[in-house]
Protein backbone atom coordinates (compact mmCIF):
# COMPACT_ATOMS: atom_id res chain seq x y z
CA UNK A 1 0.00 0.00 0.00
CA UNK A 2 1.46 3.37 -0.72
CA UNK A 3 0.57 6.88 1.25
CA UNK A 4 -2.37 8.80 -0.83
CA UNK A 5 0.20 11.84 -0.85
CA UNK A 6 3.69 12.13 -2.36
CA UNK A 7 6.45 14.07 -0.63
CA UNK A 8 6.72 18.05 -1.21
CA UNK A 9 7.67 20.96 0.68
CA UNK A 10 4.76 20.24 2.93
CA UNK A 11 4.97 16.37 3.78
CA UNK A 12 8.08 14.56 4.04
CA UNK A 13 8.15 10.41 4.76
CA UNK A 14 10.12 8.83 7.02
CA UNK A 15 10.63 5.19 7.11
CA UNK A 16 11.70 4.83 11.45
CA UNK A 17 11.66 7.39 13.66
CA UNK A 18 14.57 10.14 12.68
CA UNK A 19 16.76 11.67 15.86
CA UNK A 20 14.66 14.44 18.06
CA UNK A 21 17.04 16.61 16.38
CA UNK A 22 15.89 15.91 13.28
CA UNK A 23 12.21 16.06 14.07
CA UNK A 24 12.38 19.48 15.68
CA UNK A 25 14.61 20.94 12.41
CA UNK A 26 11.81 19.55 10.32
CA UNK A 27 9.16 21.23 12.19
CA UNK A 28 10.90 24.30 12.31
CA UNK A 29 10.88 24.38 8.56
CA UNK A 30 7.47 23.72 8.23
CA UNK A 31 6.40 26.12 10.83
CA UNK A 32 8.38 29.40 9.09
CA UNK A 33 6.68 28.53 5.49
CA UNK A 34 3.95 26.87 4.75
CA UNK A 35 2.87 23.77 7.75
CA UNK A 36 3.58 20.68 6.53
CA UNK A 37 3.29 17.04 7.89
CA UNK A 38 6.16 14.39 8.97
CA UNK A 39 5.08 11.20 8.41
CA UNK A 40 7.04 7.84 10.07
CA UNK A 41 6.09 4.94 8.51
CA UNK A 42 6.40 5.56 5.02
CA UNK A 43 9.82 4.91 2.61
CA UNK A 44 11.22 6.98 0.48
CA UNK A 45 9.06 5.29 -2.36
CA UNK A 46 5.49 6.44 -0.70
CA UNK A 47 5.21 3.09 0.57
CA UNK A 48 3.88 2.46 4.02
CA UNK A 49 6.13 -0.06 6.08
CA UNK A 50 4.27 1.40 9.32
CA UNK A 51 5.30 1.95 12.92
CA UNK A 52 5.84 -0.51 15.99
CA UNK A 53 2.98 0.02 18.47
CA UNK A 54 5.73 0.67 21.54
CA UNK A 55 7.47 3.59 19.26
CA UNK A 56 4.19 5.02 18.40
CA UNK A 57 3.20 4.88 22.33
CA UNK A 58 6.04 6.56 23.36
CA UNK A 59 5.68 9.09 20.75
CA UNK A 60 2.27 10.45 21.44
CA UNK A 61 3.57 10.40 25.27
CA UNK A 62 6.45 12.91 25.08
CA UNK A 63 7.12 14.42 21.15
CA UNK A 64 4.89 17.37 21.74
CA UNK A 65 6.46 18.23 24.62
CA UNK A 66 9.97 17.55 23.58
CA UNK A 67 9.08 19.93 20.60
CA UNK A 68 7.28 22.51 22.45
CA UNK A 69 10.50 23.10 24.77
CA UNK A 70 13.10 22.67 21.88
CA UNK A 71 11.44 25.59 20.09
CA UNK A 72 11.49 29.29 20.27
CA UNK A 73 8.72 30.78 20.06
CA UNK A 74 7.35 27.84 21.52
CA UNK A 75 5.58 25.37 18.57
CA UNK A 76 2.58 23.40 19.49
CA UNK A 77 2.63 20.33 17.04
CA UNK A 78 -0.54 17.91 16.23
CA UNK A 79 0.87 14.07 17.01
CA UNK A 80 -1.53 11.62 15.79
CA UNK A 81 -1.96 7.89 14.50
CA UNK A 82 -3.25 7.63 11.01
CA UNK A 83 -4.14 3.71 9.94
CA UNK A 84 -3.41 2.96 6.65
CA UNK A 85 -4.82 -0.91 5.99
CA UNK A 86 -3.46 -3.09 8.57
CA UNK A 87 -0.40 -0.45 9.35
CA UNK A 88 -0.30 2.48 10.98
CA UNK A 89 1.49 5.50 10.67
CA UNK A 90 2.81 8.75 13.11
CA UNK A 91 1.59 12.18 12.05
CA UNK A 92 3.83 15.10 13.09
CA UNK A 93 1.44 17.80 12.19
CA UNK A 94 1.99 21.65 12.47
CA UNK A 95 0.27 24.92 10.45
CA UNK A 96 1.90 27.85 9.25
CA UNK A 97 2.97 29.82 11.91
CA UNK A 98 1.94 33.37 12.91
CA UNK A 99 5.16 34.66 15.20
CA UNK A 100 8.31 34.13 12.84
CA UNK A 101 11.33 32.92 12.54
CA UNK A 102 10.54 30.16 14.57
CA UNK A 103 14.14 28.17 15.54
CA UNK A 104 15.69 25.70 18.14
CA UNK A 105 16.50 27.09 21.23
CA UNK A 106 20.08 25.88 22.21
CA UNK A 107 21.23 27.08 18.49
CA UNK A 108 19.92 30.42 18.84
CA UNK A 109 17.98 32.31 15.82
CA UNK A 110 21.41 32.77 13.67
CA UNK A 111 21.71 29.24 13.56
CA UNK A 112 18.79 27.71 14.85
CA UNK A 113 16.51 28.60 12.01
CA UNK A 114 15.20 26.26 9.63
CA UNK A 115 13.57 26.14 6.30
CA UNK A 116 11.77 23.73 4.02
CA UNK A 117 12.95 23.79 0.47
CA UNK A 118 11.40 21.46 -1.68
CA UNK A 119 11.62 18.27 -0.21
CA UNK A 120 14.89 18.85 2.24
CA UNK A 121 15.13 21.19 5.49
CA UNK A 122 18.05 23.51 5.50
CA UNK A 123 19.47 25.95 7.82
CA UNK A 124 17.95 29.52 7.20
CA UNK A 125 20.30 32.23 5.49
CA UNK A 126 20.46 35.87 7.18
CA UNK A 127 18.16 37.11 4.15
CA UNK A 128 15.81 34.67 4.79
CA UNK A 129 15.47 35.54 8.65
CA UNK A 130 14.73 39.10 7.66
CA UNK A 131 12.16 37.61 5.41
CA UNK A 132 10.58 35.83 7.63
CA UNK A 133 10.46 38.77 10.30
CA UNK A 134 8.50 40.83 7.80
CA UNK A 135 6.14 38.08 6.45
CA UNK A 136 5.22 37.67 11.12
CA UNK A 137 4.43 41.83 10.84
CA UNK A 138 2.35 41.69 7.44
CA UNK A 139 4.43 43.65 5.79
CA UNK A 140 6.05 42.98 2.38
CA UNK A 141 9.88 44.59 1.87
CA UNK A 142 8.37 46.22 -1.21
CA UNK A 143 6.71 48.59 0.36
CA UNK A 144 9.44 49.66 2.69
CA UNK A 145 10.58 53.09 2.69
CA UNK A 146 13.90 53.61 1.77
CA UNK A 147 15.38 56.67 3.97
CA UNK A 148 17.89 57.78 2.01
CA UNK A 149 16.63 58.77 -0.98
CA UNK A 150 13.75 61.34 -0.87
CA UNK A 151 10.39 62.03 -3.27
CA UNK A 152 12.87 63.92 -5.63
CA UNK A 153 14.37 60.44 -6.61
CA UNK A 154 10.88 60.01 -8.26
CA UNK A 155 10.35 60.26 -11.94
CA UNK A 156 6.87 62.30 -11.85
CA UNK A 157 6.86 62.00 -15.39
CA UNK A 158 6.86 58.37 -15.64
CA UNK A 159 4.60 58.00 -12.72
CA UNK A 160 1.95 60.51 -14.58
CA UNK A 161 2.10 58.23 -17.67
CA UNK A 162 1.28 54.92 -16.14
CA UNK A 163 -2.02 56.04 -14.49
CA UNK A 164 -2.91 57.98 -17.82
CA UNK A 165 -2.58 54.52 -20.18
CA UNK A 166 -2.97 51.95 -16.92
CA UNK A 167 -5.49 49.48 -17.73
CA UNK A 168 -9.05 48.99 -17.15
CA UNK A 169 -8.79 52.50 -14.98
CA UNK A 170 -9.61 55.89 -15.40
CA UNK A 171 -6.94 58.47 -15.67
CA UNK A 172 -5.77 60.21 -12.79
CA UNK A 173 -3.46 62.74 -10.79
CA UNK A 174 -0.60 61.69 -9.23
CA UNK A 175 -2.01 62.75 -5.63
CA UNK A 176 -0.28 61.66 -2.57
CA UNK A 177 -3.24 59.71 -1.72
CA UNK A 178 -3.12 57.99 -4.60
CA UNK A 179 0.63 57.34 -4.70
CA UNK A 180 0.38 56.12 -1.30
CA UNK A 181 -2.36 53.28 -2.38
CA UNK A 182 0.34 52.03 -4.89
CA UNK A 183 2.87 51.99 -2.25
CA UNK A 184 5.15 54.06 -4.17
CA UNK A 185 5.35 56.30 -1.15
CA UNK A 186 5.46 56.09 2.64
CA UNK A 187 5.00 58.22 5.50
CA UNK A 188 7.53 57.79 8.53
CA UNK A 189 8.03 60.37 11.58
CA UNK A 190 5.79 63.47 9.36
CA UNK A 191 8.35 62.42 6.53
CA UNK A 192 7.65 60.90 3.13
CA UNK A 193 9.75 58.53 1.00
CA UNK A 194 9.75 56.75 -1.87
CA UNK A 195 9.47 52.90 -1.49
CA UNK A 196 11.22 50.39 -2.72
CA UNK A 197 8.56 49.60 -5.35
CA UNK A 198 8.23 53.50 -6.11
CA UNK A 199 12.12 53.16 -6.88
CA UNK A 200 12.13 50.21 -9.07
CA UNK A 201 9.21 50.75 -11.07
CA UNK A 202 9.15 54.64 -11.24
CA UNK A 203 13.17 56.07 -9.44
CA UNK A 204 14.99 58.20 -11.97
CA UNK A 205 17.99 55.98 -11.03
CA UNK A 206 16.97 52.83 -9.13
CA UNK A 207 20.62 51.43 -8.95
CA UNK A 208 21.55 54.26 -7.27
CA UNK A 209 19.75 52.91 -3.77
CA UNK A 210 19.61 49.41 -5.43
CA UNK A 211 22.62 48.47 -6.55
CA UNK A 212 21.91 44.87 -7.41
CA UNK A 213 18.45 45.15 -8.41
CA UNK A 214 19.15 44.80 -12.32
CA UNK A 215 19.74 42.28 -14.74
CA UNK A 216 22.96 40.96 -16.28
CA UNK A 217 22.20 39.22 -19.27
CA UNK A 218 25.05 37.04 -21.25
CA UNK A 219 25.34 34.89 -24.71
CA UNK A 220 27.75 31.74 -24.27
CA UNK A 221 29.42 30.16 -26.63
CA UNK A 222 28.69 26.42 -26.72
CA UNK A 223 26.77 24.85 -23.92
CA UNK A 224 28.98 25.17 -20.60
CA UNK A 225 29.39 28.98 -20.26
CA UNK A 226 33.25 29.43 -20.14
CA UNK A 227 33.29 31.33 -23.17
CA UNK A 228 31.19 34.88 -23.08
CA UNK A 229 30.32 36.06 -26.85
CA UNK A 230 28.13 39.05 -25.57
CA UNK A 231 26.84 40.60 -22.24
CA UNK A 232 24.64 43.44 -20.87
CA UNK A 233 23.93 44.98 -17.66
CA UNK A 234 19.87 45.95 -17.80
CA UNK A 235 19.68 48.67 -15.52
CA UNK A 236 16.91 51.45 -15.04
CA UNK A 237 12.93 50.60 -13.92
CA UNK A 238 11.95 47.47 -13.74
CA UNK A 239 9.86 48.45 -16.80
CA UNK A 240 13.45 49.42 -18.85
CA UNK A 241 15.13 46.19 -17.72
CA UNK A 242 12.63 43.63 -18.69
CA UNK A 243 12.76 45.58 -22.28
CA UNK A 244 16.41 45.92 -22.53
CA UNK A 245 16.96 42.29 -21.88
CA UNK A 246 13.95 40.99 -23.70
CA UNK A 247 15.20 42.77 -26.93
CA UNK A 248 18.65 41.41 -26.34
CA UNK A 249 17.43 38.01 -26.08
CA UNK A 250 15.67 37.83 -29.24
CA UNK A 251 18.68 39.48 -31.19
CA UNK A 252 20.68 36.91 -30.08
CA UNK A 253 18.34 33.95 -30.94
CA UNK A 254 17.43 32.20 -33.89
CA UNK A 255 14.75 32.56 -35.84
CA UNK A 256 12.92 30.74 -39.44
CA UNK A 257 11.18 32.29 -42.15
CA UNK A 258 8.15 30.97 -43.84
CA UNK A 259 6.68 32.97 -46.96
CA UNK A 260 3.35 32.53 -47.42
CA UNK A 261 2.30 34.56 -51.11
CA UNK A 262 3.57 38.13 -50.60
CA UNK A 263 3.93 37.84 -46.69
CA UNK A 264 6.59 36.75 -44.97
CA UNK A 265 6.03 35.17 -41.31
CA UNK A 266 9.20 34.94 -38.79
CA UNK A 267 9.42 32.72 -35.69
CA UNK A 268 11.77 32.83 -32.77
CA UNK A 269 13.40 29.70 -31.63
CA UNK A 270 11.75 29.72 -28.62
CA UNK A 271 8.27 30.83 -27.82
CA UNK A 272 8.13 34.16 -27.37
CA UNK A 273 5.56 33.71 -24.89
CA UNK A 274 7.64 31.57 -22.98
CA UNK A 275 10.97 33.48 -22.95
CA UNK A 276 8.44 37.16 -21.81
CA UNK A 277 6.90 35.41 -19.15
CA UNK A 278 9.59 33.82 -17.56
CA UNK A 279 11.55 37.08 -17.66
CA UNK A 280 8.67 38.91 -16.09
CA UNK A 281 7.87 36.40 -13.29
CA UNK A 282 11.86 36.06 -12.61
CA UNK A 283 11.06 40.34 -12.04
CA UNK A 284 8.07 40.07 -10.29
CA UNK A 285 8.31 37.06 -7.74
CA UNK A 286 12.20 37.81 -7.36
CA UNK A 287 13.38 38.84 -3.26
CA UNK A 288 14.91 42.11 -3.51
CA UNK A 289 16.20 42.23 -0.50
CA UNK A 290 18.97 39.75 -1.20
CA UNK A 291 21.65 41.85 -2.98
CA UNK A 292 22.37 39.54 -6.08
CA UNK A 293 21.53 40.68 -9.77
CA UNK A 294 18.45 38.75 -11.92
CA UNK A 295 21.17 36.92 -14.36
CA UNK A 296 20.33 35.20 -17.86
CA UNK A 297 22.21 33.24 -19.95
CA UNK A 298 21.98 31.96 -23.37
CA UNK A 299 23.80 28.80 -24.22
CA UNK A 300 23.70 26.55 -27.70
CA UNK A 301 20.99 24.34 -26.38
CA UNK A 302 18.73 26.24 -23.70
CA UNK A 303 18.68 29.17 -22.04
CA UNK A 304 18.68 29.92 -18.20
CA UNK A 305 16.85 32.32 -16.05
CA UNK A 306 17.95 33.00 -12.60
CA UNK A 307 15.65 34.72 -9.86
CA UNK A 308 17.13 35.74 -6.49
CA UNK A 309 15.08 33.92 -3.89
CA UNK A 310 12.89 30.81 -3.52
CA UNK A 311 9.28 31.00 -4.45
CA UNK A 312 6.89 32.68 -2.33
CA UNK A 313 4.40 30.27 -1.59
CA UNK A 314 5.00 25.85 -1.47
CA UNK A 315 7.22 24.72 -4.32
CA UNK A 316 6.18 21.61 -6.16
CA UNK A 317 7.05 20.76 -9.60
CA UNK A 318 4.00 18.40 -10.21
CA UNK A 319 1.61 21.46 -9.54
CA UNK A 320 3.15 24.33 -11.78
CA UNK A 321 0.61 24.22 -13.97
CA UNK A 322 -2.59 24.08 -11.31
CA UNK A 323 -2.29 28.03 -11.30
CA UNK A 324 -2.18 28.88 -7.71
CA UNK A 325 -0.34 31.88 -7.16
CA UNK A 326 2.10 32.94 -4.71
CA UNK A 327 2.96 36.52 -4.29
CA UNK A 328 5.86 37.52 -2.47
CA UNK A 329 5.89 41.47 -4.24
CA UNK A 330 1.87 41.73 -4.70
CA UNK A 331 2.15 45.75 -5.11
CA UNK A 332 4.75 45.65 -7.84
CA UNK A 333 2.82 42.74 -9.73
CA UNK A 334 -0.90 45.18 -9.73
CA UNK A 335 1.61 47.94 -11.29
CA UNK A 336 2.89 45.50 -13.78
CA UNK A 337 -0.42 43.86 -14.40
CA UNK A 338 -2.18 47.68 -14.60
CA UNK A 339 0.84 49.07 -17.07
CA UNK A 340 -0.13 45.90 -19.37
CA UNK A 341 2.67 43.58 -18.62
CA UNK A 342 0.99 40.96 -16.81
CA UNK A 343 -2.04 39.38 -17.89
CA UNK A 344 -4.43 37.11 -15.80
CA UNK A 345 -2.46 35.72 -12.23
CA UNK A 346 -1.25 32.31 -12.25
CA UNK A 347 -1.72 31.97 -16.22
CA UNK A 348 2.06 33.10 -17.11
CA UNK A 349 3.64 29.28 -16.07
CA UNK A 350 0.36 27.48 -18.14
CA UNK A 351 1.58 29.89 -20.89
CA UNK A 352 5.17 28.83 -21.01
CA UNK A 353 4.36 24.91 -20.85
CA UNK A 354 1.71 25.14 -23.26
CA UNK A 355 3.77 27.04 -25.57
CA UNK A 356 6.37 24.35 -25.55
CA UNK A 357 3.78 21.94 -26.16
CA UNK A 358 2.26 23.71 -29.14
CA UNK A 359 5.61 23.44 -30.85
CA UNK A 360 6.28 19.93 -29.84
CA UNK A 361 9.68 20.76 -28.28
CA UNK A 362 11.07 19.36 -25.09
CA UNK A 363 9.40 20.63 -21.81
CA UNK A 364 11.28 23.81 -19.75
CA UNK A 365 12.19 22.99 -16.57
CA UNK A 366 11.78 24.90 -13.85
CA UNK A 367 13.65 24.17 -10.39
CA UNK A 368 14.21 26.12 -6.90
CA UNK A 369 17.56 25.56 -5.34
CA UNK A 370 18.97 27.52 -2.35
CA UNK A 371 17.59 31.12 -2.62
CA UNK A 372 17.38 31.12 -6.53
CA UNK A 373 14.83 30.28 -9.10
CA UNK A 374 15.74 29.27 -12.31
CA UNK A 375 13.63 28.63 -14.99
CA UNK A 376 15.12 26.45 -18.37
CA UNK A 377 14.06 27.19 -21.66
CA UNK A 378 15.52 24.75 -24.30
CA UNK A 379 16.13 25.76 -27.80
CA UNK A 380 15.33 23.90 -30.97
CA UNK A 381 18.01 22.42 -32.66
CA UNK A 382 19.41 19.12 -33.84
CA UNK A 383 21.34 18.80 -30.86
CA UNK A 384 18.59 17.62 -28.44
CA UNK A 385 18.22 14.41 -30.63
CA UNK A 386 21.22 12.63 -29.60
CA UNK A 387 20.49 13.34 -25.65
CA UNK A 388 16.35 12.82 -26.13
CA UNK A 389 17.34 9.38 -27.51
CA UNK A 390 19.53 8.80 -24.60
CA UNK A 391 16.86 9.40 -22.52
CA UNK A 392 14.47 6.84 -23.79
CA UNK A 393 16.62 3.99 -21.87
CA UNK A 394 16.27 6.35 -18.68
CA UNK A 395 14.58 9.02 -17.84
CA UNK A 396 17.24 10.67 -16.27
CA UNK A 397 19.35 11.33 -18.98
CA UNK A 398 16.47 13.65 -20.13
CA UNK A 399 17.26 15.81 -17.79
CA UNK A 400 20.48 16.43 -19.65
CA UNK A 401 19.14 17.68 -22.67
CA UNK A 402 18.48 21.15 -20.97
CA UNK A 403 21.90 21.19 -19.28
CA UNK A 404 25.06 19.54 -19.10
CA UNK A 405 25.40 19.53 -15.13
CA UNK A 406 22.51 18.59 -12.87
CA UNK A 407 22.91 18.97 -9.10
CA UNK A 408 21.13 15.96 -7.10
CA UNK A 409 18.29 18.83 -6.00
CA UNK A 410 17.74 19.16 -9.56
CA UNK A 411 17.72 15.49 -10.25
CA UNK A 412 14.77 14.93 -6.89
CA UNK A 413 12.61 18.02 -8.46
CA UNK A 414 12.83 16.38 -12.22
CA UNK A 415 12.16 13.05 -10.48
CA UNK A 416 9.98 13.69 -7.98
CA UNK A 417 11.89 11.23 -5.71
CA UNK A 418 13.73 11.52 -2.48
CA UNK A 419 17.82 12.26 -2.19
CA UNK A 420 17.81 9.16 -0.83
CA UNK A 421 16.66 7.65 -4.27
CA UNK A 422 17.82 10.48 -6.92
CA UNK A 423 21.12 9.62 -5.39
CA UNK A 424 20.94 5.98 -5.65
CA UNK A 425 19.95 6.78 -9.37
CA UNK A 426 22.40 9.14 -10.53
CA UNK A 427 25.25 6.12 -8.98
CA UNK A 428 23.89 3.68 -10.83
CA UNK A 429 24.49 5.62 -14.04
CA UNK A 430 27.63 6.74 -13.44
CA UNK A 431 28.37 2.64 -12.55
CA UNK A 432 27.70 1.65 -16.39
CA UNK A 433 29.50 5.43 -17.05
CA UNK A 434 26.39 7.05 -18.49
CA UNK A 435 27.28 10.12 -16.01
CA UNK A 436 30.33 11.41 -14.30
CA UNK A 437 30.51 13.03 -10.95
CA UNK A 438 31.74 16.15 -10.42
CA UNK A 439 32.28 17.53 -6.91
CA UNK A 440 31.72 15.74 -3.64
CA UNK A 441 29.07 15.35 -0.87
CA UNK A 442 26.43 17.72 -0.84
CA UNK A 443 28.06 19.91 -3.28
CA UNK A 444 28.40 16.78 -5.91
CA UNK A 445 27.36 17.53 -9.63
CA UNK A 446 26.48 14.98 -12.46
CA UNK A 447 27.03 15.80 -15.83
CA UNK A 448 27.01 12.94 -19.07
CA UNK A 449 30.15 11.02 -19.04
CA UNK A 450 33.41 11.74 -21.47
CA UNK A 451 34.86 8.73 -22.74
CA UNK A 452 38.15 10.11 -22.38
CA UNK A 453 37.34 10.80 -18.38
CA UNK A 454 39.24 9.56 -15.85
CA UNK A 455 38.64 11.76 -12.92
CA UNK A 456 34.89 11.74 -11.24
CA UNK A 457 33.96 8.23 -11.19
CA UNK A 458 32.63 6.38 -8.42
CA UNK A 459 30.06 6.46 -5.71
CA UNK A 460 28.68 8.61 -3.50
Amino acid sequence: MYYPDSESSTIEFKRDFPQNDQIIKTVIGFCNQNGGKLIIGVNDQGQVTGVDDGQIEKALSSLDKAIFESTVPPIIPSVYVRRLGERAVLVIEVSRGMSKPYYRRKEGLEKGTYIRLGRNTLRAKREIIEELRWQASNLDFEAFPIHTASTEDLNKEKISVFLEKRKNRSVASPSEELLRSYKIIQSEHGRVYPSHLGLLLFGKNPQQFLSEAMIIATHFAGNSGREALATVDCEGTLFEQFEHCFAFLQSRLHRSYTIQGLIRDEELEIPLVALRESLLNALIHRNYHIKAPVKVAIFDNRVEIFSPGHFPGPFDSRNLLSGITYLRNPAICKVMREAGYAEKLGSGLIAIFDSYREKMLPTPVIVEGENFVKYTLPREGEFQSMRLKESAEDPLLSLFVYSDEVSIGEIMDFLKVSRATASRRASELVKIRKLQRVGRTRSVRYRIASPTAEEGWGLL
